[in-house]
């Protein structure tokens, strides 16, 4: 009798151990894949839910607050809730945090794939759409400047701009200077009217 309870007892530490380092191993192999999670794939599983409010603190301190609608590689689109204006473009570079309910921060740790299109989909790539698309903006700066017109042409790492009002077309009567800004200076880029990004 006290044999079969031995036994049993060496039985249960067995399994005791082999439940503890099955528990070690999905928690390294939970480390491991958090630590190769990018930006992009949590911004794009938070963009897979409309319901979620992302509150963007951006590096100038200004606040951009709604769902993220867009993501590409390197940025992120989100709707600022206004009819007659379109989303609000922002580069991951110019993110200082995001901020969201914890539920639904935990929900984008698992992050999402980006698909094929939404992974060459570069601000550079956007920003020569808007370009063809002749769509108002107002481009901020680092500096805390706004910068609106419509955007002349886009290049690797820096963007023309026409200035104008943005309830104005971009005719030449209408522009009031060009300014030429580095993309490492841009913070945002305000779509003034209604566009589809993807």
């Amino acid at each position: 009798m006290r044999w079969d309870r031995f036994f049993e007892d060496l039985e249960d530490q067995l399994d005791s151990e082999e439940e503890a380092e099955r528990a070690a191993l999905d928690t390294e192999a939970e480390r491991l894949r958090f630590a190769r999670l990018t930006l992009t794939e949590r911004m794009t599983a938070v963009s897979r839910d409309p319901a979620v409010e992302a509150v963007v603190d951006l590096v100038d301190g200004s606040v951009v607050t709604g769902p993220a609608v867009a993501v590409g590689p390197d940025w992120v689109a989100i709707d600022g809730g206004s009819r007659s204006r379109g989303a609000v473009l922002v580069p991951f570079a110019a993110i200082e945090a995001v901020g969201m309910p914890h539920a639904d921060l935990l929900r984008s740790a698992r992050g999402a794939a980006p698909g094929p299109l939404q992974e060459r989909m570069t601000l550079g790539f956007v920003l020569r759409d808007l370009v063809r698309r002749r769509v108002p903006v107002t481009v901020r700066s680092t500096g805390g400047r706004d910068f609106s017109g419509t955007i002349d042409r886009a290049a690797s790492d820096h963007l023309d701009i026409a200035l104008h009002d943005c309830g104005v077309p971009r005719r030449s009567d209408l522009v009031t200077g060009h300014r030429l800004l580095p993309l490492l200076a841009v913070v945002s880029v305000r779509l003034e009217s209604p566009v589809p990004l993807v």
